[in-house]
């Protein structure tokens, strides 16, 4: 197990350099080919002792099964709390909460509302924090992603990715892993919707091979992958606006088309056919979504394994 003294938090893939990100991605190449029981190898030591709580703000599907699932294979178990399940939810500080479970669990996975809830838990856990999506990034879901792209067509570095839509949290964890990964990747998205500047200037700074534009075809020209999201989170009210807004950007046909030959198509679901992606690109040959969720237990394992010590 990692030093309690100086917990290996996964907040942001911006935050790990990328020998260390490399690390964690062939690591969950290799668990995956284990099969459901990861190698004394693979695991941290001590993991059997280990327990991770989680905490979900918002609801999830795929990040719930697949952290609980992925630290039962590792050796270790899990606890699911809600916000309601907590003093949290009734105002007992950031900062309390992080101390008291840092002296009954082993490790910290947050689905969190708000950013700095997952960063104030960091700074005051004596344990492990994983950030599991907050508004600003969701790391664990770009790993699984690259892995997912590894598995399909080799290496990453120096691909091209076409990402389509909203310039959200998840496209900017995308922004974070070319600079990490050395991939170059393009956004489309209207003007409106483009990511946040901080991010923006983020990958400048980084030097990473990051373009943004608002024409779709530009971006998809030649990519490797085309990714989408949904058009309307949870908890975003304007509905019929931002579908408005989004619709010349829906992945259909016509638009995979310009990508390169044998390119693939991943979203990270929940899906809306005939809103963000037509039926026939996501239910297609080139869709490659049920690996993508497929690998978010895989990725997350490699992630506990890496943030307790392995």
């Amino acid at each position: 197990m990692a030093s309690k003294s100086s917990p290996r938090h996964f907040i942001d893939i911006a935050d790990l350099d990328s020998k260390t990100l490399r690390r964690i991605i062939d690591a969950a190449h290799a668990m995956k080919k284990a099969g459901k029981r990861v190698p004394p190898a693979l695991r941290p030591k001590g993991i059997e002792d280990a327990s991770l709580v989680m905490i979900f703000e918002k609801p999830s599907t795929r990040t719930r099964v697949s952290f609980d699932i992925a630290m039962r294979q590792l050796g270790g178990e899990s606890l699911s709390l809600n916000h309601t399940d907590l003093q949290l939810g009734r105002g007992e500080s950031v900062a309390d909460t992080a101390r008291v479970l840092s002296r009954y669990a082993d490790a910290i996975m947050i689905r969190a509302n708000a950013h700095a809830t997952v960063l104030g838990l960091a700074e005051h856990a004596t344990i492990p924090v994983i950030n599991g999506l907050t508004e600003k990034s969701h790391p664990c879901q770009i790993m699984a992603d690259i892995q997912t792209f590894e598995e399909h067509l080799g290496n990453i570095k120096g691909r091209t990715i076409a990402w389509v839509g909203d310039g959200n949290n998840v496209a900017v964890s995308w922004m974070h892993a070319a600079a990490r990964f050395g991939f170059m990747l393009r956004l489309a998205c209207p003007k409106s919707l483009f990511p946040e500047d901080e991010a923006l200037e983020w990958a400048r700074t980084e030097k990473a091979a990051v373009a943004v534009s608002d024409d779709p075809e530009k971006a998809v020209r030649g990519a490797d992958c085309v990714v989408t999201d949904t058009w309307v989170s949870m908890g975003q009210s304007d509905a019929a606006k931002r579908k408005k807004l989004l619709a010349p950007f829906a992945v259909d046909a016509k638009l995979m088309g310009k990508a390169a030959k044998g390119a693939i198509f991943m979203h990270c679901l929940p899906a809306y056919r005939g809103h963000e992606v037509s039926a026939d690109v996501i239910d297609g040959p080139q869709s490659v979504i049920w690996d993508e969720a497929e690998n978010r237990l895989h990725a997350q394992k490699a992630i506990l394994a890496w943030c307790l010590g392995a």
